[in-house]
């Protein structure tokens, strides 16, 4: 069944969960409101969501180099506590963050930090491409959203396919650690250097 951005928009003022997190649930509970807030509770995502204004000032920053030193990657993860800043899991997460960051050359942290320059140029491109391929007019909005969807999921380090299992967003392994670990966790920024490459 369709999910109106009304019913996404309605999960979310009572729960507190991220946008997709409430697609998801009512994707998951076939649109049943209730059983939505079930589904996000045994996530352990409507909780987490409750604690997104809590500071998190603590944190790990993750180093990882590749082919020989070649390319070099810091990811830095925040959460609330020393502790969980400590924790094993949590520091595995940064480094993996750091791996996916080496072999997939994410632009952004997250669709919000691209400039809206650049999604009018894509949008632009992708128009232009649909022309010239000679689909018709009408069908040219719907093939721009999903070209300039598809260009923000591969570009943003947080919607990008997991290196490890692409069935699955990078930003799913942050929500799941949060859940588990019941602390607000961030990826607060990260940077790619290759040997020669301007800045």
């Amino acid at each position: 069944m369709a999910i109106t951005a009304k019913a996404v928009a309605d999960l979310r003022a009572v729960t507190g969960a991220g946008m997709m997190d409430c697609k998801r649930a009512l994707e998951q509970a076939d649109g049943n409101a209730e059983a939505a807030v079930k589904w996000l509770r045994e996530k352990g995502i409507a909780s987490a969501a409750k604690r997104e204004g809590r500071a998190a000032s603590e944190g790990y920053v993750a180093i990882y180099q590749h082919l020989g030193g070649k390319i070099g990657v810091m990811v830095e993860m925040n959460c609330e506590t020393d502790f969980v800043a400590r924790n094993e899991e949590f520091q595995a997460l940064a480094k993996e963050l750091a791996l996916q960051v080496a072999f997939s050359n994410p632009q952004w942290l997250k669709a919000e930090d691209i400039p809206e320059a650049v999604l009018a140029q894509e949008r632009e491109i992708a128009a232009n491409q649909a022309r010239n391929d000679n689909k018709p007019e009408a069908a040219i909005p719907r093939i721009v959203e999903g070209r300039v969807k598809k260009f923000v999921e591969e570009n943003c380090l947080l919607t990008q396919p997991y290196v490890r299992d692409n069935s699955r967003q990078v930003g799913d392994l942050v929500q799941d650690l949060r859940a588990k670990l019941g602390e607000h966790l961030i990826v607060r920024r990260f940077v790619r250097f290759k040997v020669g490459q301007e800045a």
